[in-house]
């Protein structure tokens, strides 16, 4: 079976609903999304850094996978495939995929503000100031915050170093240091690129550009994937 990486972003989760920040002018409430998002922020306002975490855990509860994360399911009975997200949401897992690895956290999970290897599953979908982890410390959001270290990025490029196949699905390759993953191919992966806006990326020749909707070109490549 050949090994076939996704990295995944934005662009898939936004065809299930779910708004993209950056798309919207970076704005929440009038702050900037690094005003909400950072370490600086939940020191200045955990309470609002909590309020806007809980506002998309909302949003995420109520959206569901969508014919794109539904095939990715669906390839696995065709090769081995590994996700990588930079999305914090759970729709891959709710579709049924089987190996997922978050870069930027998982919404529907919290960790300690003092020990953060410290993590926990979130009931329904709010988490709020007085909620402690078992050292006394409060909980914040299980995210990667602006400023903040990736500490799944290594383990990100061993996979992508295995692959056959690289298929970037719905990012623009912008956000750092996912969008270094590419470099991480060996020479001989192919390497496709799954974006309505894709024709206008900056990347180099070899990456075969298919500027569709994850909905419509995610689908129709796995079912004509051959090994």
């Amino acid at each position: 079976m050949k090994n076939i990486v996704v990295l995944t972003g934005a662009g898939i989760s936004a065809e299930s609903g779910l708004q993209t920040f950056r798309g919207n002018n970076g704005l929440w409430e009038g702050y900037r999304v690094e005003e909400v998002a950072s370490p600086e922020a939940w020191q200045r306002n955990p309470e609002m850094v909590q309020r806007f975490y809980n506002m998309r855990r909302a949003a995420c509860c109520k959206a569901m996978p969508n014919a794109a994360h539904i095939a990715l399911k669906e390839l696995e009975k065709k090769a081995n495939v590994h996700i990588i997200t930079q999305n914090i949401d759970d729709l891959h897992e709710r579709a049924g995929s089987s190996q997922i690895l978050h870069l930027h956290g998982e919404i529907m999970k919290a960790q300690s503000s003092k020990y953060p290897e410290l993590v926990y599953d979130i009931e329904g979908d709010e988490l709020h100031m007085g909620q402690l982890c078992e050292k006394g410390y409060q909980l914040r959001p299980h995210v990667v915050w602006f400023g903040e270290p990736v500490p799944n990025i290594l383990k990100a490029m061993e996979i992508v170093s295995q692959a056959d196949i690289f298929l970037i699905i719905g990012t623009s390759l912008q956000v750092y240091p996912a969008a270094s993953l590419i470099h991480d191919t060996r020479p001989d992966c192919q390497v496709i690129l799954i974006d309505p806006e894709a024709e206008s990326f900056r990347v180099s020749n070899r990456v075969h550009l298919i500027a569709q909707k994850a909905t419509v070109a995610v689908p129709r490549w796995v079912e004509n994937f051959t090994e």
